[in-house]
């Protein structure tokens, strides 16, 4: 078993199978400074890149391993979370989190909106899950 520092692993992979790390999701928001603002200032996520200067479109946000590139795109296109396309979808992200509990702990006091409270699922996981400003939802969890 991992470490609680490191990620969850539910098994060592095969020798002849090359490793990969962890997956950044891409979202479309509608507007960058308030996205910026949500995983910074909600989730404790640093800002690792944001361009074109003087006025950035794309971001990149990140905290520990998890990072999520946010890309404001302007002519009509709007985001389409998972749950707005597909009501049995209700997450665009799962992150990894070892310790939900001091997670959750952590973020009381902030202006979260909650898409679903800390607690034990029926599919064997633990955590919570926090919608942004433009509606995706990122579950924070491990199993049980």
């Amino acid at each position: 078993m991992a470490e609680p520092d490191e990620p969850f692993m539910t098994a060592a992979a095969p020798p002849e199978t090359a490793a990969i790390g962890p997956c950044s999701p891409f979202f479309i928001v509608e507007v960058l400074e308030r996205s910026l603002a949500h995983y910074r200032e909600g989730l404790g996520f640093d800002c690792r890149y944001s361009a074109p200067e003087p006025e950035p479109f794309f971001a990149i946000v990140g905290r520990g391993a998890a990072q999520i590139m946010l890309k404001a795109v302007r002519d009509g296109v709007v985001p389409v979370p998972n749950r707005r396309a597909h009501a049995w979808a209700p997450w665009d992200a799962f992150v990894l989190a070892g310790d939900p509990d001091a997670l959750a702990a952590e973020n009381a006091g902030r202006a979260v909106a909650y898409a679903e409270p800390l607690g034990n699922r029926e599919d064997g996981l633990r955590g919570f899950a926090v919608a942004d400003p433009d509606g995706y939802v990122c579950f924070f969890g491990r199993p049980v």
